[in-house]
């Protein structure tokens, strides 16, 4: 028996088939940021199960084509799977939180955003080095960065496609306040950087691309991307620590 709400299943049928291509293209486009041993193959087989997902939940009533809600759909399941994988080194993921570490410790002494230099010598490391370090965490840097004050064609906000519409109360609320400090994460780290995250994540350029608008090399581009979400991270880090810290005696008093 169809569980009311649902497509029928020639419907569902219909959708997946039509929309298979879709996996295939952004199975590629993901797999062109990853390292050699993530298989295509593997990001292919999870995205359909996401394609098998999106449409046994799209509803008509939502107001968006299906292509862009699937596409969400795809998406999320080949990240949370590459997250299962868990392929990075450790050495790799300890660079990182040092990273976060000291461009959090710069910002705080600077009473601004850090550049390379400061964020480098927090790290007891040459410019060079520093560069090199970006560059290595480019591989960890997979999930999807949209501005969230951005609509798609159909004048829904990204975030909005990747919601579940029968979800809770509650986690609308939680939803909508994440999204509230991530947008003024967004707004805090410096015009370049913003630009760059646009032109890759919104605009899907390469970095070869986007090295040509700004007049910068690609490597640069893989640094200034990798810098630029390290920067969020630890904004918005601490922007959900005080919110949490503020909470607290509220809650006490109740």
């Amino acid at each position: 028996m169809r569980v009311k709400g649902e497509p029928p299943v020639n419907d569902r049928d219909r959708l997946v088939m039509e929309h298979v291509s879709l996996v295939r293209t952004l199975a590629q486009r993901l797999a062109q940021r990853l390292p050699s041993q993530v298989e295509l193959s593997d990001l292919i087989s999870v995205g359909v199960l996401g394609l098998i997902d999106a449409a046994s939940r799209y509803k008509s009533s939502l107001g968006v084509p299906f292509d862009a809600f699937a596409r969400r759909r795809i998406q999320g399941a080949m990240l949370d799977s590459l997250r299962d994988m868990d392929w990075a080194p450790r050495s790799l993921r300890r660079l990182r939180r040092e990273v976060d570490s000291a461009m959090a410790n710069a910002r705080r002494k600077l009473g601004r955003e850090p550049e390379d230099m400061d964020v480098a010598a927090e790290l007891q490391m040459t410019p060079a080095e520093y560069l090199k370090a970006l560059e290595q965490l480019r591989t960890l840097d997979v999930a999807s960065v949209r501005s969230l004050d951005s609509a798609n064609e159909d004048g829904t906000s990204w975030l909005e496609l990747c919601v579940d519409p029968e979800e809770g109360v509650a986690s609308k609320l939680e939803r909508k306040e994440l999204r509230e400090h991530l947008a003024r994460a967004i707004a805090q780290i410096p015009e370049r950087e913003r630009h760059i995250l646009a032109m890759y994540y919104e605009e899907e350029l390469t970095l070869a691309e986007i090295g040509e608008v700004i007049g910068v090399g690609e490597s640069r581009v893989s640094q200034l991307r990798s810098q630029a979400i390290a920067r969020l991270r630890t904004i918005l880090r601490q922007s959900l620590d005080q919110a949490t810290a503020a909470q607290l005696p509220q809650r006490k008093a109740s």
